[in-house]
């Protein structure tokens, strides 16, 4: 069995709990439908859907609001926000596990990541961009901090636990068989649906 790396020891535990509490609100819930409405506007019908990272759901909820036949699966590794997952998800669709340690055996047709890979160590990103892949049938959804170059930044205090890169151009340079269809900037200081400063980008498997 592998060593936890710190980032996974980090959000199981007590300050993973402490992510929640932060980010629960009607509010978010309301700017995240927003932000789907737009993100996936023109996508093919789709009726499969998992998240890597999923916390507590609340995108999840978000899209099962614009697409309330599609089937949600979750990725996450804090037990308390599995907890809460499983008031909508069923218990068979949530993987209480790491995304490094996830690894498909069926593919869907949208794989979700949002604000989650900048806080994957960069040694780790190949396996999870890996696992993202092979899970994804048409579509990645990929919403992170960007930056042209990687870099490192202190998160709430702690060094080693926030990155910004180019996640978009690196998971496209491995994989051949996927293309750029859109993207797109949210600001934090939308009057009506703010978000975090997000970049996003739409990813489509072109040979299926």
């Amino acid at each position: 069995m592998r060593q936890k790396t710190d980032q996974e020891e980090l959000w199981e535990g007590d300050f993973g709990d402490n992510y929640i509490e932060r980010n629960n609100s009607e509010e978010l819930l309301a700017s995240n439908i927003h932000f789907f409405s737009k993100t996936l506007s023109n996508i093919n019908p789709i009726s499969t859907c998992i998240e890597f990272g999923a916390n507590i759901g609340l995108n999840l909820k978000a899209i099962n609001k614009l697409f309330p036949k599609v089937e949600m699966e979750a990725v996450e590794i804090n037990r308390r926000a599995i907890k809460i997952l499983e008031d909508f998800i069923p218990q068979k669709n949530i993987f209480h596990k790491s995304i490094i340690d996830f690894k498909p055996v069926k593919r869907r047709d949208l794989v979700l990541v949002k604000g989650v890979l900048i806080h994957i160590a960069p040694a780790d990103l190949d396996q999870v961009y890996q696992n993202i892949y092979n899970a994804a049938s048409n579509y990645v959804l990929m919403c992170e901090y960007y930056n042209k170059t990687p870099v490192s930044l202190t998160y709430r205090g702690l060094e080693g636990m926030l990155f910004k890169r180019d996640f978009c151009q690196e998971f496209l340079g491995k994989f051949s068989d996927f293309q750029l269809v859109d993207y797109g900037f949210v600001y934090h200081g939308d009057l009506n649906f703010p978000q975090d400063d997000i970049n996003w980008f739409l990813l489509q498997r072109v040979n299926k």
